[in-house]
């Protein structure tokens, strides 16, 4: 495929963004909100993309609010509230059984969703 980068959809240019990361062999893949930005059409091309990464074994630290992806791809979750790290667990313990007040509050808001 030959297109400049302004030809490009948004989840293209994240693909391809990811993939010149990639091309550096990084230790640890930083994506912050790496969807936030994009027309909700070409999320899943993003998704689907990290997907594909972690089950190849790429160490990712991945910010993001697509809190059902979070808990599908991740091995390890750190909560966040301001500013600081409120608790740090498996998947399993973040969104079923949190150890935090703070951090059960915020699932049972966002699961109910």
């Amino acid at each position: 495929m030959d297109a400049y980068p302004d030809q490009l959809s948004g989840g293209q240019q994240q693909r391809v963004a990811i993939a010149r990361a990639l091309a550096l062999k990084p230790e640890v893949l930083l994506l912050d909100e790496i969807t936030s930005a994009l027309d909700p059409e070409r999320v899943a091309e993003v998704l689907d993309t990290i997907r594909l990464l972690a089950a190849d074994g790429v160490t990712m630290l991945l910010v993001s609010h697509e809190m059902s992806f979070v808990r599908e791809v991740s091995s390890k979750v750190a909560f966040m509230a301001d500013g600081h790290v409120v608790e740090v667990g498996p998947p399993s313990q973040i969104f079923d059984a949190p150890l935090t007040e703070r951090c059960a509050e915020f699932t049972s808001r966002i699961l109910r969703h």
